[in-house]
């Protein structure tokens, strides 16, 4: 759990322009924890992303600070993504105005020796760096649960960053499908899908503070074809999924020879666009090349977008007699429920 005090960050709601969700979901939402970038991408170059349709500027300065404000000059409304860094602090390219690392304005060079007017502060918002990414929360108003993949950190682990996936579809649509396990034998046929092994056995849920747990053993490699005669015959394989609502999940794979943990972190960039961020970290067969993870991982999230981006009603439907469901989607009943009780509309997109 991340526990914030007196923070000097966004503590209220402001409501972004031209705001794809509606006010009362992206209230309930801005809240969380969500990656907008890769650690590496931000330097001591100006930044754009955008978080739950707010347009964000993220910055590094020389002591390794990762800042992020309201991606606007207060001067004259241009994007201060255009700008530069300079000793430190961010410099508007329309007009040449500076701002500190706290979003104040320091400096107006057409008027150097004027008062500063005290409105002219950026708006920030609270990052953490964890798991080779940047992390953002638009409203810093108490404690949150943050996504734990500590396995990360073990030395005894390595580390493998896919590179982030753009999606047309609801975040709440694709983490759904990450949590399904009916899908493996239809969707993923091409990358370690069984075709001749469709039964989903049934599989406990369990509700957590931050979300649900679902430990779900079967038969179903998780080995590529080509590779399945690695697993001893009679191998269970066991898919713990760990959920940190709204839109962030953990999958430990126990493999013959050791684990595999990977993040499946959706970033809302709006209602119905998402950004995809998987960190993989696996404690076994670490001299393997690493091509190979990132071009299986890459094969097995793109069969999923493919059907994800198909979906109808586009916005996942809290609703449950909305659609029909089979003893097999214990994990996204649950998900939906768990959504539903947040405070989320029925359908909570758009």
């Amino acid at each position: 759990m991340y526990t914030t005090e007196t923070s000097p960050h966004n503590t209220a709601f402001t409501l972004p322009r031209n705001c794809t969700f509606t006010e009362s979901d992206w209230r309930i939402l801005a809240p969380f924890w969500y990656p907008v970038a890769f650690s590496h991408e931000i330097t001591d170059k100006p930044y754009a992303a955008r978080l739950l349709d707010e347009r964000l500027v993220l910055f590094r300065v020389s002591d390794g600070t990762v800042v992020a404000a309201r991606d606007i000059c207060l001067h004259r409304g241009v994007p201060l993504s255009l700008g530069w860094l300079e000793n430190d602090e961010l410099v508007c390219a329309y007009h040449g105005v500076r701002y500190n690392q706290q979003g104040q304005c320091i400096c107006i060079p057409a008027e150097p020796h004027a008062a500063i007017p005290s409105r002219l502060k950026l708006t920030t918002f609270a990052v953490m760096e964890r798991y080779g990414l940047v992390w953002v929360r638009l409203v810093d108003n108490g404690e949150v649960h943050f996504p734990d993949l500590s396995a990360w950190d073990d030395p005894d682990y390595i580390q493998v960053l896919p590179n982030s996936v753009n999606i047309d579809a609801a975040a709440g649509r694709q983490m759904e499908g990450f949590l399904d396990v009916s899908h493996f034998a239809f969707v993923h046929q091409e990358s370690f899908g069984e075709p001749d092994n469709p039964v989903v056995p049934d599989y406990p849920v369990e509700r957590t503070p931050h979300g649900f747990r679902a430990n779900y053993v079967s038969t179903v490699s998780n080995y590529p074809h080509g590779l399945k005669h690695l697993a001893p015959e009679g191998f269970l394989w066991r898919r713990l999924f760990e959920v940190w609502l709204p839109f962030t999940a953990k999958l430990t794979v126990t493999f013959p020879n050791g684990l595999l943990h990977i993040l499946n972190a959706a970033s809302p960039v709006s209602a119905r666009k998402t950004c995809l961020f998987v960190p993989i970290c696996r404690n076994f067969d670490k001299d393997a090349p690493l091509q190979d993870t990132l071009d299986f991982n890459h094969q097995v999230f793109g069969e999923d977008q493919a059907m994800v981006e198909q979906q109808y009603p586009e916005d996942l439907p809290l609703r449950l007699q909305d659609e029909v469901h089979i003893a097999g989607d214990k994990s996204s009943i649950t998900y939906r429920k768990a959504l539903s009780a947040l405070g989320l509309g029925l359908t909570f997109t758009a």
